[in-house]
């Protein structure tokens, strides 16, 4: 499988290493050194989304022009899904949980062995694809969870949701009614060789999707909170 990423590092030695390992793994690689050459490549001077062919994206969050949050935020705000993998020197988790809430998929602190970065962006990017899952369209309520589509519409409008999001939600919706633990869903949307190794990225993500979700992301009527056990999401979803 011959996949495109886009690698946006400044750091040249970095960049050079990671560019060689994945091409070597069969990845074809596109480096931008900072945001300007970032947005050239993924259409966003145009605002048209993602450039063609693009599998996922490797995102450095210092830039020389800026902040990588910024391109991350930029993307997501034309209905892309592109899977975007942060790569972060900071020590602060809160630059985890902030890029988390912006719509990237994962995220690799650094320094990072090359082999656990091709294990995350294989997992990001099957996440994405979903081919092998059933594509019944689950139906609660006001609420549809498409898989073939990849797409979760309220009132037959479509939500933006990332792929990370996404398959968190169906990893819910296709069992509604059961508390369902972090451990496990970390398993189901993650790929054994690609461990989530920050288990309460779960409660940033389910935070994000209450709040594309839910009528009131306060007072959550879809998925619901057991502490101390997990999360459930609701049978009965009439939600007025």
């Amino acid at each position: 499988m011959n996949l495109r990423l886009l690698l946006v590092e400044d750091d040249a030695r970095l960049g050079q290493m990671v560019d060689d390992y994945l091409t070597t793994a069969g990845w074809q690689v596109t480096r931008a050194v900072n945001l300007a050459q970032s947005h050239t490549a993924l259409g966003l001077d145009e605002a048209v989304g993602h450039g063609p062919g693009f599998d996922a994206v490797v995102l450095d969050l210092m830039l020389p022009d800026g902040d990588g949050l910024d391109l991350c935020r930029r993307l997501r705000s034309t209905g892309s899904d592109l899977p975007v993998l942060m790569l972060t020197a900071r020590g602060d988790p809160l630059d985890r949980v902030i890029g988390l809430e912006l719509g990237a998929d994962d995220y690799l602190p650094k320094p990072f062995e090359p082999r656990e970065l091709l294990a995350r962006l294989r997992a990001i990017v099957r996440r994405r694809q979903g081919a092998s899952e059933p594509t019944q369209v689950l139906r609660f309520g006001r609420l549809e969870v498409d898989p073939a589509a990849r797409q979760v519409r309220v009132d037959g409008e479509a939500r933006q949701l990332t792929g990370y999001q996404f398959d968190l939600l169906l990893a819910l919706a296709r069992h509604p009614g059961r508390v369902l633990s972090r451990d496990f869903l970390l398993d189901a949307v993650n790929n054994t060789d690609a461990p989530e190794v920050y288990d309460r990225s779960i409660d940033v993500h389910i935070s994000r999707i209450r709040a594309v979700l839910e009528d009131d992301p306060r007072h959550p009527r879809r998925i619901l909170t057991l502490r101390g056990a997990g999360y459930v999401f609701a049978r009965s979803q009439d939600v007025a």
